[in-house]
């Protein structure tokens, strides 16, 4: 019997994984968390064999309590399952110490697959996440033009505004401020907002 634990923010997704486990005859869903938090509380007590974990959560992100859940459970499989699939979240994910990266849209039959698989020891990895895997392995830190969105953040930023404001402007949450912040930080090859700021200048990336 295959022990697994689900962890995402969004109820109705929650409850459709929950359900789309509890279905198979090798499954037990011992537990399920909405936020990193409750997820490193549960994993700690019941000791699963997989976390099936969003990558956008409130307050600590998937991505970093993946290093966590699995210094506390080191026999339990991390299997990410989300709706972002850039080159540096499936490398950043993979190299916390998830086993396997599949895609919100993916079937029933998918995720149950990719859950016997993680459990198994094995690496279970969606098509496209492959090959961002494979482009993010060959790239160098700081590689990688940035994408419109990026540059408008990048640019807002420039101009010392807050990721709050800056999501009221751009007409989106503060989370994906945080997200396109990080990744244009990472491209750079920057430490912080500050020091991507001084780099996108001296590289003309700031328009006047």
């Amino acid at each position: 019997m295959i022990r697994v634990i689900v962890v995402d923010d969004h109820p109705i997704v929650r409850q459709g994984l929950v359900a789309t486990l509890a279905d198979e005859q090798d499954f037990e869903v011992v537990g399920a968390a909405s936020n990193a938090e409750e997820a490193l509380e549960l994993v700690e007590r019941v000791q699963p064999d997989v976390v099936l974990l969003d990558l956008e959560l409130p307050g600590m992100s998937g991505t970093q309590a993946i290093p966590r859940l699995a210094e506390i459970s080191p026999s339990t499989a991390m299997l990410v399952f989300t709706a972002y699939e850039s080159d540096e979240r499936v490398l950043d994910a993979v190299r916390g110490g998830a086993r396997g990266y599949i895609l919100k849209g993916a079937t029933a039959a998918e995720i149950s697959d990719a859950v016997r698989v993680v459990a198994a020891g094995g690496t279970a990895l969606a098509p496209a996440a492959a090959a961002h895997l494979a482009n993010a392995v060959r790239a160098p830190r700081g590689a990688g033009p940035l994408t419109p969105r990026e540059r408008e953040v990048l640019a807002l930023i420039a101009e010392g505004l807050p990721g709050k404001q800056i999501a009221n402007a751009l007409s989106i949450t503060e989370r994906t401020v945080k997200f396109h912040t990080a990744a244009l930080i990472r491209k750079l090859g920057a430490e912080n907002r500050a020091q991507a700021v001084a780099i996108a200048a001296q590289r003309g990336l700031l328009t006047p």
